[in-house]
């Protein structure tokens, strides 16, 4: 317990930055409705974040190894309050993709801190009730975060506003708490081959992640506006998908630890695939209607990035957890980039339906590429934990390299 309350500052840290930066996605799909933005250029802003996530994921442990812990932490927090904060001084789209470019860093560049601090702090007796308090503290925020958009009005300053200062007060428990900073770690080497060698469907795996949350994320609100739900609602509607994934993280891990994971990715993506042809073809379906069906989409597809890296460890030796992890998330990245412009480059040219149909076509390729791959090799007699796996940033394999092995 006293090494919980050790990391209070860490923890507050995180849920302030969740909560600033994962209402932005949304509140910028919607203000670009408001202010007459193409649906490609409003796609277009959830790519940029999550170019700006890459670049800060791979910065970020060479800053910290320039400037320390603080002051790189302090860097990527005014980075992302100044992009919110210049929102409304110049509206523009590709001004707004630059100023996302900023977010998407400040949320890499501050989870890597954060997580290279705790990593240097706990130990293999407090690890697991540490993660799993970490777990509980960014899952939490992000719920309230996709709620926070149903208060906030689009296209204005005093939204962009609060986010920012938010944003700025996850800076104060950070800086001035009396932990010790610790030594800075060294930057994991990033190998994208390792985790297309060790599982090629673990890799395919992340990227239909990627298409799935990144596009859901920042597109789905304009899908939400497009079948006629309000603000409101569709802070609902967000927060569905995410409690959809949190629910699903236990009853799937216990299936992946028990079942070959290949059939329970397989299984999972035939779920989403019908949750997608649920949501884009079924009618008339009434506000709670979606939201329920947002739900069940979370619930099928949020587990498949931790089911993916599971299996891919499973092929990997002890000494390559920490680069394996960072590239499973180079190529979950790659595919976060690409998904938010293409999905809303479908909707505008086919209607909403288009989003889910999309994803369902990733799904497909999965289960295709899944059962092509269980003909190719057994899988192996010792198996890694069933672990979930935040996608926070390169670091996250140091803190959970040890809780795949049990240790």
């Amino acid at each position: 317990m006293r090494m919980l309350i050790s990391f209070a500052a860490l923890f507050l840290s995180v849920i302030l930055l969740q909560l600033s930066s994962g209402a932005l996605g949304p509140l910028d799909a919607l203000s670009g409705l408001v202010l007459d933005f193409t649906r490609q250029e409003i796609g277009l802003l959830g790519s940029a974040h999550f170019l700006g996530f890459f670049v800060g994921c791979w910065w970020a442990p060479r800053l910290m190894g320039s400037v320390g812990h603080s002051r790189a932490f302090a860097a990527f927090t005014a980075a992302g309050a100044i992009g919110l904060i210049a929102h409304m001084l110049i509206v523009d789209p590709m001004a707004w993709a630059v100023m996302r470019v900023a977010s998407g860093m400040c949320v890499a560049g501050c989870y890597t801190v954060i997580e290279a601090w705790l990593q240097s702090k706990v130990t293999n007796e407090t690890r697991g009730r540490t993660m799993a308090v970490y777990r509980l503290m960014d899952m939490g925020a992000s719920l309230a975060a996709q709620l926070v958009i149903g208060v906030l009005e689009p296209a204005s300053y005093v939204s962009y506003n609060i986010l920012a200062i938010v944003c700025c007060a996850a800076l104060l428990p950070l800086t001035l708490t009396r932990v010790k900073q610790p030594e800075t770690p060294s930057a994991p080497r990033l190998r994208p081959r390792l985790a297309a060698q060790r599982s090629p469907l673990a890799a395919a795996g992340v990227v239909v992640a990627a298409l799935s949350s990144a596009s859901f994320r920042m597109v789905g609100p304009i899908y939400g506006q497009e079948v006629g739900l309000t603000t409101q609602q569709i802070a609902w509607f967000m927060a569905a998908f995410v409690l959809g994934g949190a629910l699903a993280q236990y009853p799937v891990g216990w299936l992946a630890d028990k079942y070959d994971r290949r059939w329970v990715l397989i299984w999972l993506s035939g779920a989403a695939v019908a949750s997608c042809g649920i949501t884009a073809f079924a009618t008339g379906l009434s506000p709670t209607g979606i939201m329920i069906t947002a739900g069940v989409f979370g619930l099928t597809t949020f587990p498949i990035y931790s089911v993916a890296a599971a299996h891919a460890h499973d092929f990997a030796d002890a000494s390559e957890r920490v680069e394996l992890s960072a590239a499973l998330m180079f190529y979950f990245a790659l595919g976060a980039i690409a998904a938010p412009f293409t999905a809303s480059a479908l909707i505008d040219t086919f209607g909403p339906p288009a989003l889910f149909a999309m994803i369902a076509v990733g799904h497909v390729a999965l289960i295709v590429f899944g059962l092509a791959r269980m003909r190719a090799r057994a899988t192996p007699a010792e198996r890694t934990r069933y672990v979930y796996a935040p996608r926070t940033s390169f670091q996250i394999g140091r803190l959970l390299g040890r809780s795949r092995d049990g240790k």
